[in-house]
């Protein structure tokens, strides 16, 4: 897996929401966008 750097463009990608929507880059061209990411083993999530 690549290491993103700070200010590199992230990489396409296409995956599901806490809702269960798929979301993709692309939904939010134009836009700011923060993602956070968590291990889903032994939370609530």
């Amino acid at each position: 897996m690549k290491t993103l750097n700070s200010k590199d463009r992230a990489p396409h990608f296409d995956l599901k929401d806490q809702n269960g929507r798929n979301v993709r880059l692309s939904d939010f061209a134009g836009k700011k966008l923060f993602l956070y990411f968590f291990p889903k083993a032994n939370t609530s999530g």
